[in-house]
């Protein structure tokens, strides 16, 4: 279950944002029908790209398992 200031990652890109499938984002609400979140996605030095409502199936739980990458921004 997806909470309120869990780190998320993004099941498809969304190029016209910049986003890529398996960037990181943080969830800053999550909607009483738990059908959709507020995300907030942010540059390395914490700069907001963007804050999105996206619907559950596009952000999955961080893994423990899982690394960090760091890639450039795509110009949307």
């Amino acid at each position: 279950m997806i909470t309120e200031l869990d780190t998320v990652v993004l099941t498809r890109s969304i190029p016209e944002d910049g986003l890529l499938a398996g960037d990181l984002g943080a969830v800053v609400h999550v909607y009483a029908n738990m059908e959709a979140c507020e995300v907030e996605f942010v540059t390395g030095t914490g700069h907001t790209l963007a804050v999105l409502t996206l619907p559950m199936d596009a952000v999955r739980p961080l893994q423990d398992a899982e690394i960090l990458h760091a890639r450039p921004l795509v110009a949307a």
